[in-house]
């Protein structure tokens, strides 16, 4: 199934009555922006989730620095959104990509197929020449049933006791001065899980901002030593900007591939979990 739309698919379906569009919008650092941004102006239509009060649980002693919300809770945010069980939903963001692609394996995790990334974001809406509109609308509340999809989720025991037995493939989606410990800006230690890749999520897309498709992804992956028959472990600091990479192998055609949602700020967490810098594993 296809994850990633272009501008003029959306604007082709806008009015149509099963459609919901959320604005994921959200600057690291600086909380409100994203929900001022959407005030200010979005698509027609389009409701807003924000990254840390709508698809984030709340913070504790591990689990990371976005840790995953309840399902029971995340179901109930998203009834109150507008998403039923059989509603397509659009989600779109201005920082590549990554707030957007949170949404959507949020979605999958629930068990909601019917999702889609908005390749470009709003900056690419907005470029196209496609009405936009500050007005929100009056959300009609609706029943999202959850079915948890546990296969796309592994927690901190499962990485720690895969550790050089081979059963995972781990891919590291932070810039690679990250990955190799030479600067970290946001989380207490520096360094990657050993063992991983660094496999940098931005490059999911191309120079010009737009995604790759589904041949070029498989052509970046293969080069990284990837084989859709490797069951693929993907994280990043907090496990948003992890989702990009794992859209792209799904859309890429792996099919065995999970989320470490707690991340970097998860394993950290735990002073017994060992931690590797440099080159290390790199792909």
């Amino acid at each position: 199934m296809k994850n990633i739309v272009s501008v003029r698919w959306v604007l082709a379906r806008l009015y149509e009555p099963d459609l919901v569009v959320v604005d994921c919008r959200f600057q690291l650092g600086q909380p409100e922006a994203g929900r001022k941004a959407y005030e200010e102006s979005h698509i027609p239509g389009a409701v807003y989730m924000d990254l840390e009060k709508d698809l984030s649980g709340p913070l504790g002693e591990h689990g990371g620095r976005h840790p995953l919300p309840d399902a029971a809770e995340l179901a109930a945010r998203f009834g109150r959104a507008g998403i039923g069980s059989d509603t397509r939903v659009i989600a779109y963001d201005d920082q590549g990509g990554a707030m957007a692609s949170r949404l959507w394996w949020l979605l999958k995790y629930l068990g909601h197929e019917n999702v889609f990334v908005m390749d470009g974001g709003y900056s690419a809406w907005k470029e196209a020449g496609c009405p936009v509109s500050a007005e929100q609308k009056i959300v009609v509340p609706a029943q999202f049933l959850a079915t948890v999809q546990h296969n796309m989720l592994v927690e901190v025991d499962d990485v720690r006791e895969s550790l050089g037995t081979g059963r995972y493939v781990l891919i590291d989606s932070r810039e690679a001065p990250r990955y190799r410990g030479e600067v970290e800006p946001i989380d207490p230690a520096a360094g990657h899980i050993p063992g991983a890749r660094n496999l940098f999520w931005a490059e999911v897309r191309r120079a010009d901002g737009s995604w790759k498709n589904a041949d070029e992804q498989l052509e970046r992956f293969a080069s990284a030593g990837l084989s859709p028959d490797d069951e693929i472990v993907v994280y990043c600091g907090s496990g948003v900007t992890a989702t990009p990479n794992v859209l792209a192998l799904q859309e890429a055609g792996f099919s065995r591939v999970k989320l470490y949602a707690g991340s970097w700020s998860d394993w950290i967490s735990y002073p017994e979990n060992p931690i590797a810098t440099g080159e290390e594993g790199k792909a």
